[in-house]
């Protein structure tokens, strides 16, 4: 640890590989993924509007993604000297306050290119953008709130992409069938979020972050993390076939009850497991999103 430390002493720019480090490439998947779904429950053929999903896809991931990963290590660098010392801020690898200027930079990027999506897509990356300081940045750090800061992640990661995804291509309100399982899915990813929280419980702990797993306990926070996983998606079931989708609901049923697999082994050991779950039962989480977003490609007929 000394030795990394000493080799950034006296750095005065970012190397670009910590600057990689610092957005994170592996969170990108799931705004990325939420747009996907967005963009075929809206129905509209790929082939029509190739350049809006390609848009959306490098704006949800690298662009609005990476700038929120930025944002919250900067604010986070106190929480991070303490959890996790070798991340790029707390290390030196991203010295002085380049952490803090390339959040601003890609903020004003985001912006920037959401303008190119059209109203509804450039209000959605204001949104975006406005939820990812709020959540991290002082006086509001929604982050120190168990419920507060999970819900925001999970509406901006799941909800808020899949809702611009079908908006831009439709190029207007996408139908109320598409925003009620938007927000399920949003809904249920503050569990996921929750599980999240695990990997930093000493530092949330020791800087007043109250986060579930530090008010709750681990056992207790997993618990009530599957819960909120559950819950929601059984309401999508139950839409979908109201609406007349038995093979989606069908499918969707499947998907939960190999999670209830996960489930249990998670809730053996939730601090050791959770970042296996975060691997296995959110895969099988968002599988699902993507079988209702099929669901919801004529919503013409549904509702």
């Amino acid at each position: 640890m000394s030795v990394t430390l000493d080799l950034h002493i006296g750095r005065r720019y970012p190397q670009p590989r910590a600057v990689l480090t610092l957005i994170k490439p592996i969170t990108w998947f799931p705004p990325i993924w939420a747009y996907l779904c967005g963009v075929v429950s809206s129905g509209v053929p790929l082939a029509e509007s190739r350049w809006l999903l390609l848009t959306g896809m490098v704006l949800a991931g690298p662009v609005v993604c990476g700038m929120s990963q930025a944002a919250n290590d900067w604010c986070d660098r106190h929480v991070d000297a303490i959890n996790e010392p070798n991340r790029p801020i707390p290390s030196g690898a991203i010295p002085g306050r380049w952490g803090l200027w390339i959040a601003l930079v890609m903020s004003g990027f985001a912006l920037c290119l959401g303008s190119f999506l059209g109203p509804w897509g450039f209000g959605a990356t204001v949104f975006g953008v406005v939820a990812a300081w709020i959540y991290s940045a002082e006086p509001f750090r929604l982050k120190r709130s168990g419920i507060w800061g999970p819900g925001l992640v999970g509406l901006c990661y799941e909800g808020l992409p899949w809702f611009t995804g079908a908006a831009v291509m439709a190029a207007g309100a996408p139908a109320l069938p598409v925003i009620v399982i938007a927000l399920l899915y949003a809904l249920g990813a503050h569990g996921i979020m929750t599980l999240n929280d695990f990997k930093a419980l000493e530092g949330d702990r020791q800087t007043g972050v109250n986060s579930l797993p530090v008010v709750l306990g681990p056992e207790r926070a997993a618990r009530m993390a599957c819960w909120v996983m559950t819950l929601p998606q059984i309401a999508v079931i139950v839409a979908l076939l109201s609406w007349g989708r038995p093979l989606h609901a069908v499918a969707i049923t499947a998907v939960l009850f190999a999670q209830f697999w996960a489930m249990r082994i998670l809730l053996s050991d939730p601090k050791e497991r959770a970042p296996w779950y975060n691997a296995t039962g959110v895969t099988l989480f968002v599988s699902g999103m993507m079988i209702a977003a099929f669901a919801l490609r004529d919503v013409g007929g549904l509702g």
